[in-house]
């Protein structure tokens, strides 16, 4: 495995989270977690041709039995200043966010 979560970095992701683990349900999410990333290092080392056509399943896109996958468009909103506009607070183009303390949860 390339990577592993350590104890350090899995606690501060659930400081992050703002959850309350006791220490043997944090020991099993973070085997669970650091197993998962196991199995997508074993899945990324499978050898596939660039040309292998999207499957969903297993089972082949077929244009009589489902749409393809949509095609990723940028279409630029025709106005942000508009949205801008309705901000309470603006700073260079940006929406400024008031920080949210961090507050112990009950």
């Amino acid at each position: 495995m390339s990577e592993s979560i350590t104890v350090d970095v899995f606690n501060h992701l659930v400081g992050l989270a703002a959850l309350e683990l006791a220490p043997d349900q944090a020991d099993y999410l973070r085997t669970q977690l650091n197993h998962q990333l196991k199995v997508i290092d074993e899945l990324k080392a499978i050898p596939l041709d660039e040309n292998v056509p999207i499957n969903l399943h297993g089972v082949p896109y077929e244009k009589a039995a489902s749409a393809l996958p949509r095609e990723d468009i940028h279409k630029p909103f025709p106005d942000p200043r508009s949205i801008l506009a309705q901000s309470p607070q603006v700073d260079g183009g940006y929406i400024i966010v008031p920080d949210i303390p961090h507050t112990t949860l009950k």
